[in-house]
């Protein structure tokens, strides 16, 4: 899934509060440390005090459907160039090195075509939620 490789900062396949934490915010949500380590104790399945990708869909999935459509709309928007309707390399690009990913936009021209359903070289909103739901 790439958003829980996007939040997880020390690539260990694990969340831990404070990367769940950093996840929300980024999305433009709020949660305090507090409420992040309970997340965690609430939905992780091995105890360990991490999230693993199952843990972590299940939250996602967890949300209510109109939750769902705002923060997807939400993380559309911080990828997307100036309000065009649709993400570019460029922009994409953008937001990954803000999230602390350096990618050329080669690199994101890549990661683009596998979801642009329409052949256009840009991802619009609907083809952004089938790439969030891999």
């Amino acid at each position: 899934m790439i958003v829980f490789n996007q939040f997880d900062s020390n690539k260990d396949g694990k969340i831990c509060p404070l990367e769940l934490k950093q996840c929300v915010e980024t999305l433009g949500g709020e949660m305090t440390a507090e409420e992040a380590e309970a997340a965690v104790v609430l939905v992780d399945s091995d105890g360990d005090g991490l999230l693993n990708m199952e843990d972590f869909v299940r939250i996602v999935e967890g949300a209510n459907e109109d939750e769902k459509s705002r923060d997807l709309k939400e993380a559309f928007k911080m990828y997307e160039l100036s309000g065009s309707g649709c993400i570019t390399p460029k922009s994409l690009r953008r937001m990954l090195c803000r999230l602390g990913e350096r990618r050329t936009v080669d690199e994101c021209k890549n990661m683009i075509v596998h979801f642009d359903l329409n052949g256009d070289g840009v991802l619009n909103f609907d083809e952004f939620k089938v790439m969030m739901s891999c």
